[in-house]
């Protein structure tokens, strides 16, 4: 895997086409910013965003049952939860 900054990403965008895999980061932080995929992985990716997609609505289904309710979300779940601790 080739790293590359911001800063050379926006000097150099054609240096996106010579790779598969790209950790952009931030070097004046020392921070990993994201991936560059090439587009031959996207249907991969989308495989993979839909399969966490389904678990995680099946968690939730299965959560609201417990709970009682069917709208629970996960915003409502980490408030709750933080709530135990104020």
């Amino acid at each position: 895997m080739h790293m590359l900054s911001v800063s050379q990403i926006q000097r150099n965008l054609h240096q996106l086409d010579s790779f598969d895999i790209i950790e952009v980061v931030d070097k004046k932080r020392n921070q990993t910013k994201g991936y560059f995929l090439d587009s031959t992985y996207k249907p991969l990716i989308e495989k993979i965003i839909h399969q966490k997609e389904q678990t995680d609505s099946d968690l939730m289904k299965i959560v609201g049952i417990v709970n009682g309710t069917q709208e629970v979300t996960r915003d409502s779940l980490r408030d709750e939860r933080l709530g135990k601790y104020v």
